[in-house]
Protein backbone atom coordinates (compact mmCIF):
# COMPACT_ATOMS: atom_id res chain seq x y z
CA UNK A 1 0.00 0.00 0.00
CA UNK A 2 1.45 3.31 -1.06
CA UNK A 3 0.88 6.46 1.01
CA UNK A 4 -1.22 9.28 -0.36
CA UNK A 5 0.92 11.86 -2.14
CA UNK A 6 -0.21 15.48 -1.99
CA UNK A 7 3.04 17.38 -2.40
CA UNK A 8 2.36 19.67 0.58
CA UNK A 9 3.10 19.71 4.30
CA UNK A 10 -0.23 20.61 5.91
CA UNK A 11 0.72 18.87 9.16
CA UNK A 12 4.32 20.00 9.58
CA UNK A 13 5.24 20.15 13.25
CA UNK A 14 1.97 18.60 14.39
CA UNK A 15 1.32 15.53 16.50
CA UNK A 16 -1.31 13.21 15.04
CA UNK A 17 -2.81 10.22 16.86
CA UNK A 18 -4.45 7.48 14.78
CA UNK A 19 -6.39 5.02 16.92
CA UNK A 20 -6.76 1.91 14.79
CA UNK A 21 -4.05 2.67 12.26
CA UNK A 22 -2.31 -0.61 11.55
CA UNK A 23 -4.24 -1.53 8.40
CA UNK A 24 -6.71 -0.30 5.81
CA UNK A 25 -7.92 3.31 6.01
CA UNK A 26 -6.09 3.91 9.29
CA UNK A 27 -2.75 2.82 7.90
CA UNK A 28 -3.16 4.77 4.66
CA UNK A 29 -4.09 7.86 6.66
CA UNK A 30 -1.20 7.45 9.11
CA UNK A 31 1.33 7.25 6.29
CA UNK A 32 -0.26 10.22 4.55
CA UNK A 33 -0.14 12.32 7.72
CA UNK A 34 3.57 11.48 8.08
CA UNK A 35 4.22 12.30 4.44
CA UNK A 36 2.68 15.72 5.05
CA UNK A 37 5.00 16.48 7.94
CA UNK A 38 3.28 15.09 11.04
CA UNK A 39 4.69 12.98 13.82
CA UNK A 40 2.20 10.11 13.89
CA UNK A 41 1.29 7.89 16.83
CA UNK A 42 -0.54 4.73 15.76
CA UNK A 43 -2.40 2.15 17.81
CA UNK A 44 -3.65 -1.28 16.86
CA UNK A 45 -4.09 -4.81 18.19
CA UNK A 46 -2.08 -6.88 15.71
CA UNK A 47 1.65 -6.85 16.53
CA UNK A 48 2.63 -7.87 13.00
CA UNK A 49 0.77 -5.08 11.19
CA UNK A 50 1.89 -2.59 13.84
CA UNK A 51 5.50 -3.60 13.23
CA UNK A 52 5.05 -2.95 9.51
CA UNK A 53 3.57 0.50 10.15
CA UNK A 54 6.42 1.27 12.53
CA UNK A 55 8.88 0.36 9.82
CA UNK A 56 7.06 2.46 7.24
CA UNK A 57 6.88 5.52 9.51
CA UNK A 58 10.53 5.40 10.50
CA UNK A 59 11.50 8.44 12.55
CA UNK A 60 8.17 10.09 11.78
CA UNK A 61 6.14 8.09 14.28
CA UNK A 62 5.70 5.44 16.92
CA UNK A 63 3.22 2.65 17.55
CA UNK A 64 1.45 1.20 20.57
CA UNK A 65 -0.40 -2.06 20.91
CA UNK A 66 -3.74 -1.06 22.39
CA UNK A 67 -7.41 -2.08 22.34
CA UNK A 68 -9.78 0.89 22.20
CA UNK A 69 -12.37 -0.99 24.24
CA UNK A 70 -9.93 -0.95 27.20
CA UNK A 71 -10.74 2.50 28.62
CA UNK A 72 -7.99 2.42 31.25
CA UNK A 73 -5.39 1.55 28.62
CA UNK A 74 -6.54 4.43 26.42
CA UNK A 75 -6.30 6.85 29.34
CA UNK A 76 -2.80 5.60 30.13
CA UNK A 77 -1.81 6.01 26.48
CA UNK A 78 -2.99 9.62 26.48
CA UNK A 79 -0.96 10.32 29.60
CA UNK A 80 2.12 8.81 27.97
CA UNK A 81 1.58 10.95 24.88
CA UNK A 82 1.28 14.00 27.13
CA UNK A 83 4.54 13.15 28.89
CA UNK A 84 6.45 12.51 25.66
CA UNK A 85 4.90 15.01 23.24
CA UNK A 86 2.96 17.51 25.32
CA UNK A 87 -0.07 17.78 23.08
CA UNK A 88 -2.26 16.27 20.37
CA UNK A 89 -3.10 18.35 17.31
CA UNK A 90 -5.17 15.77 15.42
CA UNK A 91 -7.05 12.76 16.76
CA UNK A 92 -8.30 10.25 14.18
CA UNK A 93 -10.51 7.66 15.88
CA UNK A 94 -10.61 4.87 13.32
CA UNK A 95 -10.63 1.71 15.44
CA UNK A 96 -13.68 -0.44 14.89
CA UNK A 97 -15.08 -3.88 14.17
CA UNK A 98 -17.88 -5.07 11.92
CA UNK A 99 -19.96 -8.16 11.29
CA UNK A 100 -23.35 -8.97 9.77
CA UNK A 101 -25.88 -10.79 11.95
CA UNK A 102 -29.64 -10.91 11.66
CA UNK A 103 -31.65 -10.04 14.75
CA UNK A 104 -32.23 -13.76 15.34
CA UNK A 105 -28.47 -14.35 15.43
CA UNK A 106 -27.53 -11.43 17.70
CA UNK A 107 -26.80 -12.25 21.33
CA UNK A 108 -25.87 -9.95 24.20
CA UNK A 109 -22.15 -10.67 23.97
CA UNK A 110 -22.05 -9.72 20.27
CA UNK A 111 -24.02 -6.52 20.94
CA UNK A 112 -21.82 -5.51 23.88
CA UNK A 113 -18.58 -6.12 22.01
CA UNK A 114 -19.70 -4.10 19.00
CA UNK A 115 -20.69 -1.11 21.11
CA UNK A 116 -17.62 -1.37 23.35
CA UNK A 117 -15.28 -1.09 20.37
CA UNK A 118 -17.29 1.11 18.01
CA UNK A 119 -18.89 3.61 20.39
CA UNK A 120 -17.92 3.41 24.07
CA UNK A 121 -14.19 3.19 23.34
CA UNK A 122 -14.20 6.15 20.93
CA UNK A 123 -16.29 8.22 23.37
CA UNK A 124 -13.76 7.88 26.15
CA UNK A 125 -10.81 8.21 23.78
CA UNK A 126 -12.11 11.66 22.87
CA UNK A 127 -12.78 12.47 26.53
CA UNK A 128 -9.18 11.76 27.52
CA UNK A 129 -7.57 13.17 24.36
CA UNK A 130 -9.14 16.63 24.60
CA UNK A 131 -7.11 17.22 27.76
CA UNK A 132 -4.12 17.42 25.40
CA UNK A 133 -5.83 19.45 22.68
CA UNK A 134 -6.51 23.14 22.23
CA UNK A 135 -7.15 25.88 19.71
CA UNK A 136 -6.83 24.55 16.18
CA UNK A 137 -7.28 20.92 17.21
CA UNK A 138 -9.18 18.53 14.96
CA UNK A 139 -10.96 15.26 15.72
CA UNK A 140 -12.17 12.87 13.02
CA UNK A 141 -14.40 9.91 13.87
CA UNK A 142 -14.80 7.02 11.46
CA UNK A 143 -18.46 6.07 11.14
CA UNK A 144 -19.92 4.24 8.12
CA UNK A 145 -22.49 4.60 5.39
CA UNK A 146 -24.21 1.81 7.32
CA UNK A 147 -25.60 4.36 9.75
CA UNK A 148 -27.79 6.02 7.12
CA UNK A 149 -29.09 3.16 5.01
CA UNK A 150 -30.97 -0.01 5.87
CA UNK A 151 -28.91 -3.14 5.28
CA UNK A 152 -30.26 -6.52 6.45
CA UNK A 153 -28.05 -8.03 9.15
CA UNK A 154 -26.45 -4.66 9.90
CA UNK A 155 -28.58 -3.57 12.87
CA UNK A 156 -25.96 -3.65 15.63
CA UNK A 157 -23.06 -2.34 13.55
CA UNK A 158 -25.24 0.36 11.99
CA UNK A 159 -26.54 1.49 15.36
CA UNK A 160 -23.04 1.74 16.82
CA UNK A 161 -21.88 3.81 13.86
CA UNK A 162 -24.97 6.01 14.06
CA UNK A 163 -23.86 6.77 17.60
CA UNK A 164 -20.52 8.01 16.29
CA UNK A 165 -22.27 10.28 13.84
CA UNK A 166 -24.27 11.71 16.77
CA UNK A 167 -21.06 12.21 18.75
CA UNK A 168 -19.50 14.22 15.92
CA UNK A 169 -22.51 16.54 15.90
CA UNK A 170 -22.72 16.98 19.67
CA UNK A 171 -18.97 17.07 20.35
CA UNK A 172 -18.65 19.57 17.50
CA UNK A 173 -21.07 21.89 19.29
CA UNK A 174 -19.60 21.24 22.73
CA UNK A 175 -15.92 21.65 21.89
CA UNK A 176 -16.13 24.57 19.48
CA UNK A 177 -15.48 27.05 22.31
CA UNK A 178 -12.16 25.31 22.91
CA UNK A 179 -11.26 25.80 19.27
CA UNK A 180 -11.52 22.06 18.55
CA UNK A 181 -13.37 20.88 15.45
CA UNK A 182 -15.05 17.46 15.38
CA UNK A 183 -16.22 15.79 12.19
CA UNK A 184 -17.47 12.42 11.09
CA UNK A 185 -16.07 10.46 8.14
CA UNK A 186 -18.41 7.77 6.79
CA UNK A 187 -16.81 5.42 4.29
CA UNK A 188 -18.87 3.20 2.05
CA UNK A 189 -17.42 0.10 0.40
CA UNK A 190 -13.66 0.55 0.78
CA UNK A 191 -11.40 -2.36 -0.10
CA UNK A 192 -9.70 -3.05 3.24
CA UNK A 193 -8.91 -6.14 5.35
CA UNK A 194 -12.07 -5.44 7.40
CA UNK A 195 -14.05 -7.18 4.65
CA UNK A 196 -12.31 -10.51 5.31
CA UNK A 197 -12.13 -10.21 9.11
CA UNK A 198 -15.84 -10.70 9.69
CA UNK A 199 -17.84 -13.89 9.85
CA UNK A 200 -18.52 -14.36 6.12
CA UNK A 201 -17.21 -17.35 4.22
CA UNK A 202 -15.08 -16.93 1.08
CA UNK A 203 -18.15 -17.55 -1.08
CA UNK A 204 -20.15 -14.98 0.86
CA UNK A 205 -17.31 -12.46 0.51
CA UNK A 206 -17.24 -13.02 -3.25
CA UNK A 207 -21.02 -12.52 -3.45
CA UNK A 208 -20.72 -9.39 -1.32
CA UNK A 209 -18.06 -7.93 -3.60
CA UNK A 210 -20.18 -8.59 -6.67
CA UNK A 211 -23.24 -7.05 -5.03
CA UNK A 212 -21.29 -3.89 -4.16
CA UNK A 213 -19.94 -3.47 -7.66
CA UNK A 214 -23.48 -3.84 -9.04
CA UNK A 215 -25.12 -1.44 -6.58
CA UNK A 216 -22.56 1.34 -6.19
CA UNK A 217 -22.99 3.96 -8.94
CA UNK A 218 -19.23 4.13 -9.50
CA UNK A 219 -19.23 0.35 -10.00
CA UNK A 220 -16.29 -0.43 -7.71
CA UNK A 221 -14.87 -0.41 -4.23
CA UNK A 222 -12.98 2.67 -3.11
CA UNK A 223 -9.33 2.43 -2.09
CA UNK A 224 -7.86 3.14 1.31
CA UNK A 225 -5.86 5.97 -0.25
CA UNK A 226 -9.01 7.62 -1.58
CA UNK A 227 -10.55 7.41 1.88
CA UNK A 228 -7.40 8.83 3.47
CA UNK A 229 -7.58 11.95 1.32
CA UNK A 230 -10.97 12.74 2.85
CA UNK A 231 -9.67 12.10 6.37
CA UNK A 232 -6.76 14.48 5.84
CA UNK A 233 -9.09 17.15 4.47
CA UNK A 234 -11.23 17.03 7.62
CA UNK A 235 -8.15 17.00 9.85
CA UNK A 236 -6.39 19.88 8.10
CA UNK A 237 -6.84 23.63 8.07
CA UNK A 238 -8.38 23.22 4.61
CA UNK A 239 -11.62 22.49 6.49
CA UNK A 240 -11.18 25.24 9.11
CA UNK A 241 -14.84 26.34 8.80
CA UNK A 242 -16.20 22.78 8.95
CA UNK A 243 -17.38 21.08 12.13
CA UNK A 244 -20.07 18.58 13.08
CA UNK A 245 -20.51 17.23 9.55
CA UNK A 246 -20.75 13.71 8.18
CA UNK A 247 -18.62 13.30 5.06
CA UNK A 248 -19.80 10.31 3.03
CA UNK A 249 -17.11 8.67 0.91
CA UNK A 250 -19.10 5.91 -0.74
CA UNK A 251 -18.97 6.11 -4.53
CA UNK A 252 -22.50 7.50 -4.52
CA UNK A 253 -24.01 4.47 -2.79
CA UNK A 254 -26.26 6.40 -0.41
CA UNK A 255 -27.11 9.27 -2.72
CA UNK A 256 -28.53 7.26 -5.63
Amino acid sequence: MEPVSSGCKRFAGRTVVVLGGSSGIGRASALAFAQEGAFVIVTGRDPDTLAQVRSDLGDDGQVFRSDISDIAATQALMQQIKAEHGRIDVLFVNAGIGAFRTIEQVDEAFYDQMFAVNLKGPYFAVKHAIELMGEGGSIVLTSSMGHCTGIPGNSVYGASKAGLRALARTFGAELVKRGIRVNCFSPGPIDTPLITRGEMSEAEIADFRQMICEQVPMGRFGTAQEAARSVLYLASDDSSYVTGIDLLVDGGAVSF
